[in-house]
Parts: C-alpha cells; sequence; structure tokens
C-alpha cells in the first residue's frame, strides 16, 4: 500500500509539473517580450528577498508534518485537531513579523537593486510581493495534513489549477496592456483563491477539523515541535541564504540586468529540480511511517532503492541540461539571453549536487532529525557567502554558484554520513562515501561522451540541435546507467516496482 500511495502520489507530481513548466516558459517568454530584462531581474531579485524573509517560518511546517504521522496512522482525531490549531496560530504571528521585517527593508532597496529604469515605484511593488508572502500565511497551513497523510496528489491538482488560471489572467494583461503592477496583483488574488481552495478540501475530508472543542495541545508534542523547530530555524537560514542570495549578489555586484539574464537559466534548473523533487517529496510521509517500525535494515533496503533512482535521474537530468539549454533558450528567448559555457558548466554541477541530496533529505525529513545537526547550515551559509563575493571577483557570474558549490562540503562530508547513515541505517561513513562515489563516476562516464559529441556535430537549426541533442541524451547516459545498474537489486526492485503498478493501474 506504501508502495502504491508513493507512486501515485510521484506520478501525479511529475505530470503536475511538466504541465507547470510548459505553461511557466510561455508565461516568461511574454514577459520577456512585453516588460524586458529589467522587470526580469527585479522579478528574480524581489523573489529572493522574500525568500530570505521566510526564515521567520522557522521550519514549523516541517515540525508539524513530523508530528502528524503518528496521529494519522493512529487515527488519533483528538491530536491532530491539537496540532492543527497550535499550527494556525502560529503561522499567523509569522505573517505579522514577515510583513513588519518587510517593511524594515523598504528603506535599503535602491542600495540592493541598483541602477534601474523602470516607471513603476520599486517600493510600491516590493510590498505587493510582501503582501503575496503574508496573505499565504493565514491560510496555508492546512496543506500539511495532505502531506503527512500521503495526499500530496490532492495539493498538486489544485496548485496546477491557480497556475493556469493565474496565467492565463497574467498573460492576457501583459499583451494587452503590458502593466507589472496588475501583473503581481492578480498573483496575489490568485494565491488566496488557491489556499482558500486548499482550506476548503481540507474541512471537507478532514471535517472534524472543523469542531470547536479542541483540546489544548499535548505537552510532549508541543516541546516536540519547539525542539524540532530550534533545530530547523538553523536550517531555515542556511537554506535562505545558500538559495535566496545568489540573486542579491549578482544584482550588488553584477546589475538587475544580469540577474535577468540568469533567471531564464534558473527557471529551467528550478523546473527540472521541482519535478523531481515534488516526486521525492511525495514519498517522504511513507518513509515516515516506515521509520516509525524501527527497521534499520529494511530502512537502508528501501534507502538504496531510492538512491539509484536519485541518481539515475539526476545523471540524465544533469546531462540533458547541459546538452540542450543553449539550443533550447535559442529557440524560446534568442541567442541574446545565452550565458557563457563555463557558467552553463558550473550550474549543471550544482545542480547535480543540489539533486543527489534528495534521497537524504527525504530519509532525514522523515527521521525527524532537525535539532541534532542544526549548526551545519550555519556553516554552509557562511561558507556560501564568502566563496560568492570571492569567487565572483575572479570568474564573474560563475564564481556566484562556484560558492554555491563549495557551501555544500559540510552536508556530504559530515551531516549526511554521521546522521542519515549513522543514525537513521546504522551504517559506516565509509559507506556512504561508497555509495555516492560509484553513483558520481558513472555520471561522469556517462557526461563526458555525450558532451562531446553534442558539441561536435553542430547544425545549423536550433530546432534540429535541439532534438539530435536530446535523443544523444535519451540513449547515451540511460545505456551507460543500465549497464552498470541493471544487474543490482535495486534495479530489479524498482523494474519489479514499476511494472506492478502499472499493471495494476491498467486494471
Amino acid at each position: 500500500m506504501r508502495s502504491r500511495e508513493s507512486i501515485v502520489n510521484a506520478v501525479v507530481s511529475i505530470i503536475m509539473y511538466i504541465i507547470t513548466i510548459l505553461i511557466g516558459f510561455i508565461s516568461q517568454a511574454i514577459f520577456i517580450k512585453t516588460l524586458g530584462n529589467q522587470y526580469l531581474g527585479l522579478n528574480g531579485l524581489f523573489g529572493n528577498i522574500i525568500s530570505i524573509l521566510a526564515i521567520v517560518e522557522l521550519g514549523f511546517g516541517s515540525a508539524i508534518i513530523y508530528n502528524l504521522y503518528r496521529p494519522l496512522a493512529e487515527n488519533d482525531k483528538e491530536s491532530i485537531k491539537s496540532i492543527m490549531k497550535y499550527y494556525k496560530k502560529i503561522y499567523r504571528i509569522i505573517a505579522f513579523i514577515v510583513f513588519i521585517l518587510g517593511l524594515c527593508i523598504l528603506p535599503f532597496l535602491n542600495i540592493i537593486v541598483g541602477e534601474i529604469s523602470i516607471i513603476e515605484n520599486i517600493r510600491f511593488i516590493f510590498i505587493l510581493y510582501l503582501m503575496d508572502t503574508v496573505f499565504s500565511y493565514f491560510l496555508s497551513y492546512k496543506r500539511s495534513i495532505f502531506y503527512a497523510d500521503q495526499k500530496t496528489y490532492v495539493i498538486n491538482i489544485v496548485h496546477i489549477a491557480y497556475l493556469i488560471l493565474i496565467n492565463a489572467l497574467q498573460i492576457s494583461l501583459l499583451l494587452i496592456y503590458k502593466n507589472y503592477v496588475a501583473y503581481l496583483i492578480i498573483k496575489i488574488i490568485c494565491r488566496i483563491i488557491e489556499n482558500l481552495t486548499i482550506t476548503i478540501l481540507a474541512n471537507k475530508r478532514y471535517s472534524f477539523l472543523k469542531e470547536k472543542n479542541i483540546q489544548p495541545l499535548n505537552s510532549f508534542i508541543r516541546d516536540n515541535i519547539i525542539k524540532k523547530v530550534k533545530g530547523l530555524f538553523f536550517h531555515q537560514i542556511g537554506s535562505a541564504v545558500v538559495l535566496g542570495t545568489d540573486n542579491i549578489i549578482i544584482s550588488m555586484t553584477l546589475g538587475v540586468v544580469t540577474v535577468g539574464l540568469y533567471s531564464n537559466y534558473n527557471m529551467i534548473i528550478l523546473a527540472v529540480n521541482s519535478l523531481f523533487s515534488q516526486a521525492f517529496n511525495s514519498i517522504t510521509a511513507t518513509v515516515g511511517n516506515l521509520l516509525i517500525e524501527d527497521d534499520s535494515i529494511q530502512a537502508y533496503r528501501v534507502y538504496k532503492n531510492m538512491l539509484l533512482l536519485n541518481s539515475w535521474i539526476f545523471t540524465f537530468v544533469s546531462i540533458s541540461v547541459l546538452c540542450m539549454v543553449e539550443p533550447f533558450i535559442t529557440l524560446w528567448i534568442g541567442t541574446s539571453y545565452i550565458l557563457p559555457k563555463f557558467v552553463l558548466i558550473v550550474l549543471v554541477i550544482n545542480l547535480y549536487i543540489v539533486g543527489m541530496r534528495a534521497t537524504c533529505i527525504t530519509f532525514k525529513n522523515a527521521a525527524g532529525i532537525f535539532y541534532e545537526d542544526r549548526f551545519i547550515p550555519i556553516v554552509e551559509s557562511l561558507l556560501n557567502i564568502v566563496f560568492s563575493l570571492l569567487f565572483v571577483k575572479f570568474f564573474g557570474l560563475a564564481g556566484v554558484f562556484m560558492g554555491t558549490i563549495v557551501s555544500s562540503f559540510p552536508l556530504y562530508f559530515y551531516s549526511y554520513p554521521k546522521f542519515v547513515y549513522g543514525v537513521i541505517l546504522k551504517k559506516s561513513k565509509i559507506q556512504f562515501a561508497e555509495d555516492y562515489l560509484k553513483y558520481i563516476i558513472v555520471t561522469f562516464i556517462s557526461a563526458l561522451p555525450t558532451f562531446l559529441i553534442t558539441e561536435l556535430i553542430r547544425f545549423n537549426s536550433a530546432c534540429v540541435q535541439l532534438l539530435f541533442n536530446g535523443i544523444i541524451c535519451l540513449i547515451i547516459p540511460n545505456i551507460i546507467c543500465y549497464i552498470f545498474f541493471h544487474g543490482t537489486e535495486e534495479y530489479q526492485y524498482c523494474k519489479g516496482l514499476i511494472i506492478g503498478i502499472l499493471g495494476k493501474t491498467k486494471k
């Protein structure tokens, strides 16, 4: 049953995100043609600033989801009601704090943005971004019960409907009026509609949430949440700094127009990463239920199966991005938006490193390990800022992402070996190194011939080049992965599982 729930969630997530990606690319192309690069850069920059403000969330969402696993498994409605009421209260406080902090940033916006020539007031634009985030906190907390109950597909279906609505309205406004302010106001309205829809669905599926007789939260659960949050707070800081400061550093050192150029590549990379991250997020609850049983042998078996999928997917994805981005961007928005090859290579290396975290993150989150390695994100964020600022002077735009790569070292050399392998899986650090090193080697062996072939064989047509590169990426990396892994237990298990699920689906 767990496997079936996981596959359903993963398949729905992938389908939804493919549609999301297609809609996003159409919207981005129209945005660039109607408003230009400066607005595009501003879009990415303000999005990063808002993501940093999200530190205030402190990780309550992940802590709440972790503490919902057991009550949902035991059908303990009273505990679920108490946890959700507590969550609602916390999120309203967070919304207020985020709003105040956002207002405090207003005086410094001109310094962060730098030289820019747009007709709208940048402070007013930032306030609209801020309101979009603040409003989302008031209703989004009920998403958590769907995540914890392995019903991620419900959230994804609502989200795709939201994306279709918002993009249809925003594209229409851009084509007719070319008005950026209206573009942002539509985003706020649609976000409220999405969260209201999820709230209604949660109240309908879990009707007991509407009951008024709610007991105070059990002190043991509350203390556990607070403990998790204390650890997650540092993780929130690390995540916000590592993922949220790139555009700020680029804007302050290279200019907001460069932010706009990078945002096109970033959109492609985020789309690909989100597509497969959603699949892994969909099975976090399943892993959480597995870990409750405290069977490290079975946990490691499942872990290895997931790691094979994780590696195979991101080997194929990273190589495809490396070889297909340039002809795709040429077709999509034109050759003037292509960045130097070295920047692309660094971005792809970073994509692979981040993608290969998925299995460890899934097990770590499912086990609720947040407090134990709480200082690692601080080290990670400091490394990111220091090395990004240092490398940008020598390597330009690529240097910003080289700093991000360096910042991931504490995770791979300390956090994952110690906590995922040591605490959860009862395995050694050497085992961690062996498991990951073999996949890295296979990825390199797959990437080298694929890249060389697509670089040496060139066509005058970007469309033909994209098609050719896509075929090469589809064939070579997957054949090489098959040669190396088809004899393993993990491959046989994953193959049998997928065939079995597909067979049941057809029936």
